[in-house]
């Protein structure tokens, strides 16, 4: 399981929601919820967060 280092993510926030990110598995996600009542999640890719919101992830992989 890729481990993004405590250092850098006491800096990464959320895209969306601009809260801190916690590693929850293989996926960041959000401490707060977005305007559809939900906690966002980035997945992790070979060690480093895909941080983008997830309109965008769904045209970035169209």
């Amino acid at each position: 399981m890729p481990k993004v280092s405590p250092e850098l993510l006491s800096i990464l926030r959320c895209p969306v929601t601009s809260s801190p990110l916690l590693q929850e598995g293989e996926e960041l996600v959000s401490t707060e919820a977005a305007d559809t009542g939900e906690k966002l999640r980035y997945a992790i890719e070979d060690g480093i967060p895909l941080l983008l919101p997830p309109d965008l992830l769904a045209a970035a992989n169209a």
